[in-house]
């Protein structure tokens, strides 16, 4: 290794809100989940095990890490597979990060105290094997339980994207609960949100994950940071949706699309042309 590229390895990153503009404005507003489930395997006619998860894996990072903004690959879908699927995973984000993509970790880790640190250096540390450009996490341990991670990511230059309205049914029920203050929980998540990412510049680096299916999302989605926007797709949400859910702050959702872009595959140009077609369908939605 060169003096100029050891250089390289171990500078900070600019901060991950501002490399995710640039990615979104270059690439297209357009997060592609790598979620290798059995029945998505059998439907590329692939064995569920790990020959079948190296080979999917690799397909969708060698079609879309060079030309897609954001790849999400869903953790459990290899921990199944126990290390030697974690190993899958080590590689995918490796490669797919060296092609140029960022990669999301989604694995909704939560807890406190030294747990949440060492879920922060699993994922933000950059001497870690799974480091990542992002992580998803869970704040209804309070978010303060969170601020192992914050503080990983704020020092590796990555970012967090916490839950806040997601797109099951079921997530209502906490989500939507009545905070003492008369705020509901996910708003009270997002102003903490907002808070964090004050003053950022073009964007902050915490996210939220707010779902696309949600309507109207009746919140504060004005955080100064970028919107993960799952639902598009297979859970019956369209690029043309995210005006009516997300208002004026649009401008900021990076849609997720798993299923409708993954079943066009095993055939790369298949994939390319899946992802491309939702890229121009959310800039036509967001942009006109």
């Amino acid at each position: 290794m060169t003096l100029e590229a050891a250089t390289l390895e171990t500078a900070p990153l600019e901060p991950f809100g501002a490399r995710l503009r640039r990615a979104m404005d270059t690439r297209g507003p357009l997060c592609v989940g790598i979620d290798p489930h059995a029945s998505l395997l059998a439907s590329w006619g692939l064995s569920d095990d790990i020959a079948g998860l190296e080979r999917f894996t690799r397909t969708v990072v060698e079609a879309l890490a060079d030309r897609v903004a954001v790849l999400k690959p869903q953790s459990a879908f290899f921990e199944r597979f126990g290390s030697r699927g974690v190993a899958v995973l080590e590689t995918a984000v490796a490669e797919a990060r060296s092609a140029g993509a960022l990669v999301l970790m989604d694995a909704k880790r939560g807890d406190i105290g030294s747990t949440m640190g060492a879920y922060a250096a699993t994922y933000l540390d950059k001497d870690s094997p799974l480091f990542s450009d992002a992580v998803t996490v869970s704040p209804y341990l309070g978010f303060g339980s969170l601020r192992p991670a914050l503080d990983a990511a704020a020092v590796s230059g990555a970012g967090v994207f916490v839950l806040a309205l997601t797109s099951n049914p079921e997530g209502a029920e906490v989500q939507r609960a009545t905070a003492a203050d008369g705020r509901s929980l996910a708003q009270l998540m997002l102003d903490h949100m907002a808070a964090e990412n004050a003053g950022a510049e073009p964007l902050g680096s915490v996210g939220a994950v707010v779902g696309a299916t949600l309507g109207d999302a009746g919140v504060n989605l004005a955080i100064n940071g970028p919107l993960l926007a799952p639902g598009i797709g297979a859970q019956g949400a369209t690029p043309a949706d995210l005006p009516g859910v997300f208002g004026d702050a649009v401008g900021n959702v990076v849609p997720s699309v798993s299923r409708g872009v993954l079943r066009h595959g095993p055939d790369a140009a298949g994939l390319r042309e899946a992802a491309e077609r939702f890229a121009d369908e959310v800039r036509t939605a967001v942009h006109g």
